[in-house]
């Protein structure tokens, strides 16, 4: 498919961006709150990621117009990636390695396959 920088094009990336923030936020924000009951942070984890699904649902619904399933889901992984990495670092406060570059770098690689015509 050829690229152009149309709404459809565009919107499910920042669709996504956001989409992904919540849903780390949902999975990996309670870290952070170990002294809460696991009930309560299940039932938070749930009310965030209902925003989340809020978003990357119309991302892939406007998406598909321009990308293909294979795409926007990779998308969505190379994103999660690059969200996770900021949040671990500025969150969690957790560092990142070498390895988890490298290992981060390989995954955009084999992304970038995905696009190839």
């Amino acid at each position: 498919m050829p690229f152009s920088l149309s709404a459809a094009a565009v919107w499910p990336i920042v669709l996504l961006l956001l989409s992904n923030v919540f849903m780390t936020f949902a999975w990996y924000g309670h870290l952070k709150f170990t002294s809460l009951p696991l009930y309560v942070v299940i039932l938070a984890s749930w009310g965030i990621a209902f925003f989340e699904y809020c978003l990357a649902v119309p991302a892939n619904r406007i998406g598909h117009e321009v990308y293909s399933a294979a795409q926007l889901k990779t998308m969505q992984e190379v994103i999660t990636l690059v969200v996770f990495s900021g949040f671990s670092v500025f969150w969690l406060k957790e560092a990142l390695t070498w390895n988890h570059a490298a290992g981060f770098a390989l995954i955009a690689i084999g992304a970038t396959m995905i696009f190839r015509a």
